[in-house]
């Protein structure tokens, strides 16, 4: 329980009548009996805004410069800064804290880490303030954490290292992503390599390269091929990957590389904690990462669901994957944002490698003629297609950025935020 009448790191005073929480949370709707608020500064509003709204929910205690009923108020301005120094006052606590970063794979990395280490982990968001709250909520227990720290301007990085403290850093990919800020895969490479102040530090067998052992010292490869832990013969087949690591066979169902890659750090990260592989493999196997992840879908035909966001390191993974599938493959692919000055040229190299690996191609929105051979300027004019063109047997990528600030409207003239087709394809099929 989170006690805001226990001694804090700041200068804050709890109101009598506020009480202990079982979770905190920056997003006031999830405000309620058991879920305290924090109101933070946010880019429209102030989260003061909506304290009230918070109480009459229930929340125990609202963290918040206001003078208010079940208050742990905080000096003016202060709400941020001491939700920070809560979360480091907490996450000294934990014994083993894993952050995990990189252009692609992250929450799936943090999938199989935490499943392999018995972990709590981070939801989907990860924002600051997530991660701050996760810290609070979590980092007094005995169980290691997991923590997803994704960046997209300069300086996040030392940022994120200063509030999560990892013991043990992540990368598990580089490649163009957020270059609107970065600027450059370089710049990339080196922002997300700040996460090497931690003491100890594992790169995925793609990023390995960018981190050299004479700039590097100390951090190790995992993966598949000539890395410093590696996993042994991987065979991937649409009914998933098989692997060995260190004797230990592991199994993981409707799987591709990333997958196996990701289990292969769990793996590592096991070993290291000194827990037995063969139970490590056996929960690497349950694995189920969030919608929108590379979640398989098999039936009539088969729909890969990996709609939540993109990259062309990510989409070309993909790519992969669905060219490891029998039947006639169709990848539906759109707009990758935040690629700056070389987008134009980015998706035109993404889409000739879709027809490389693909039977048919789909592209949507503001680069669909690179993206795809079949082109169209809105996602219901391409959704409105595919379901006619579409039949038993095939296997539908579908993958594009999400455009979350986005309105509907341009999300699907722009050509993201794709999980409506895949909504649309489940659907039609009959499932």
């Amino acid at each position: 329980m989170l006690d805001p009448h226990a001694a804090l790191p700041f200068s804050a005073a709890a109101h009598p009548d506020a009480r202990p929480a079982r979770r905190l949370t920056w997003d006031s709707r999830e405000a309620g009996p058991d879920v305290a608020f924090v109101a933070l500064p946010g880019e429209r509003m102030h989260g003061n805004a909506f304290v009230d709204a918070a109480l009459a929910a229930g929340a125990p205690f609202v963290l918040t410069d206001l003078d208010v009923p079940r208050a742990l108020k905080v000096p003016e301005g202060q709400a941020q800064p001491a939700l920070f120094a809560w979360a480091r006052q907490e996450r000294q606590k934990n014994p083993l804290v894993i952050g995990i970063t990189g252009s692609a794979g992250k929450t799936t990395a943090k999938s199989y880490a935490a499943a392999a280490l018995e972990a709590h982990h981070m939801p989907v968001f990860n924002t600051m303030p997530a991660i701050a709250c996760f810290l609070v909520e979590f980092g007094a227990t005995d169980r290691p954490l997991v923590v997803e720290m994704g960046i997209d301007r300069v300086g996040e990085m030392a940022e994120l290292v200063d509030l999560v403290r990892p013991d043990i850093g992540v990368v598990t990919s580089i490649g163009p992503a957020h270059l609107e800020q970065l600027g450059s895969v370089e710049n990339i490479a080196r922002e997300k390599g700040g996460i090497f102040q931690a003491a100890r530090g594992l790169v995925g067998a793609q990023a390995a390269a960018f981190y050299p052992p004479e700039n590097y010292p100390g951090v190790e490869s995992y993966g598949f091929g000539p890395v410093t832990h590696t996993g042994q013969d991987l065979q991937v087949t649409p009914a998933g990957a098989q692997f060995t690591y260190q004797g230990v066979t592991v199994e993981l169902p409707l799987a591709a590389p990333v997958q196996a890659e990701a289990a292969v750090l769990g793996l590592v990260l096991a070993q290291q904690a000194g827990l037995p592989l063969h139970r490590v493999a056996h929960r690497l196997a349950g694995v189920s990462v969030p919608a929108g992840r590379y979640r398989v879908h098999p039936g009539r035909f088969t729909v890969i669901d990996d709609a939540y966001n993109a990259s062309p390191l990510a989409v070309r993974a993909a790519l992969d994957a669905l060219h490891a599938f029998p039947g006639r493959r169709i990848s539906v692919l759109g707009r990758m944002l935040e690629l700056g000055p070389t987008e134009r040229e980015l998706h035109a190299e993404v889409g000739h490698y879709a027809r490389e690996r693909a039977d048919l191609t789909y592209g949507v929105g503001a680069f669909a003629h690179e993206l795809g051979e079949r082109a169209f300027a809105s996602v219901p004019e391409m959704l409105a297609a595919l379901l006619t063109e579409v039949r038993d047997g095939d296997v539908v990528l579908v993958k594009a950025s999400r455009g979350l600030s986005w309105t509907p409207e341009r999300r699907a003239q722009e050509g993201v935020g794709l999980d409506v087709v895949v909504a649309a394809l489940l659907e039609a099929r009959g499932s």
